[in-house]
């Protein structure tokens, strides 16, 4: 478990070498260095992590994105904890971090989507103040498998 207390915060753009010690399954996949240059470069991505010691265990991800006819907003791409650290709460400290920053960067509303049957997801969401609405999701897949 754990070998201290966890810290939760907001990377910044020079803090990418953080994430070359990641717990066990907080990313989908391994972190590929090119990508995360790339995340880090881009001022819009934004990128909540849980650290016991120097080791990423949980992470929520957002971009803040602007539109011709809004305000800016954040888009909650994704949250993962490494399983020995789950139900500690750091899912909700990590988003309540990520929602902080992006008041703080002038967003006027956050979001996420999740499957229907993701319980923990849709009561952590729940936690932080969204409101679920109903909704369809159509991904386009743009290369050949």
């Amino acid at each position: 478990m754990t070998s201290g207390p966890i810290t939760v915060r907001v990377l910044q753009s020079t803090e990418a070498h953080i994430l070359s010690n990641v717990a066990p399954e907080v990313f989908d996949g391994p972190v590929h260095p090119e990508y995360t240059a790339e995340f880090f470069a881009d001022p819009r991505h934004h990128l909540a992590v849980a650290l016991d010691g120097e080791t990423v265990v949980g992470m929520a991800s957002g971009i803040r994105y602007v539109h011709p006819d809004k305000a800016p907003e954040l888009f909650i791409n994704e949250v993962g904890v490494s399983p020995e650290y789950q139900g500690q709460g750091l899912g909700r400290r990590m988003l309540d971090a990520l929602i902080a920053h992006a008041k703080a960067l002038g967003c006027v509303a956050a979001w996420v989507l999740t499957e229907e049957e993701n319980t923990v997801a849709r009561k952590l969401y729940a936690s932080v103040g969204g409101m679920e609405a109903e909704c369809r999701i159509f991904v386009v897949p743009l290369e050949e498998s």
